[in-house]
């Protein structure tokens, strides 16, 4: 759990995206695009056998166990989401979109190790009860930026869906992505 927990500290700090492109769009995206181009130059390094200090403790207290001996992904699915959100979709659903993926997947994972008991062998590991806390934390995100309940509910049940089914650290893309065509689709007919 200590790993997780460090994991998703850091998971968290993309939850600034937004308050960082409501000041420059444009310098953002840079911003993300500079620090995954910085990160996967410094995980090339440590895969290849260089230990880059800081990064390299930091990554080892953050890996999981499947992820140790390879190169940890999920700092650039994560990076790459929020871009692509911020690309994609207009101010609000890019910040419904990146605040689900900060904290709508970590209460899934927080909640899916801690008191998560329900899982069927098709989620791949994960549980119900992880995959329900995304859901209402999305809902919660997408009802305070659009106050539309129609809107919220549609969206917390396309993250659970994407929570519950996606593949390992992909979870990072497809569920900013899902989640901001959900909300992208529907805040317009609402």
């Amino acid at each position: 759990m200590k790993s997780e927990l460090i994991r998703k500290g850091i998971h968290i700090l993309i939850a600034f995206v937004p308050v960082l492109a409501a000041v420059s769009r444009s310098n953002t995206a840079l911003l993300l695009m500079a620090g995954m181009l910085l990160y996967a130059g410094l995980e090339g390094l440590r895969f290849a056998g260089f230990t880059p200090p800081l990064f390299s403790a930091i990554i080892k207290h953050g890996e999981r166990q499947r992820e140790q001996g390879s190169f940890v992904l999920g700092p650039v699915t994560l990076g790459l989401g929020a871009l692509l959100s911020l690309i994609l979709f207009q101010p609000a659903v890019a910040a419904v979109a990146v605040y689900t993926q900060a904290f709508g997947d970590t209460a899934a994972t927080l909640t899916g190790k801690s008191i998560g008991r329900i899982r069927p062998c098709f989620m791949r590991g994960k549980s119900i009860e992880g995959s329900c806390a995304c859901c209402v934390v999305t809902m919660l995100i997408c009802f305070l930026i659009f106050r539309d309940w129609k809107t919220a509910l549609a969206t917390g049940i396309v993250a659970m869906l994407v929570e519950l089914f996606s593949v390992q650290d992909f979870d990072n893309l497809l569920l900013p992505l899902a989640v901001g065509c959900t909300a992208s689709l529907l805040s317009s007919l609402f």
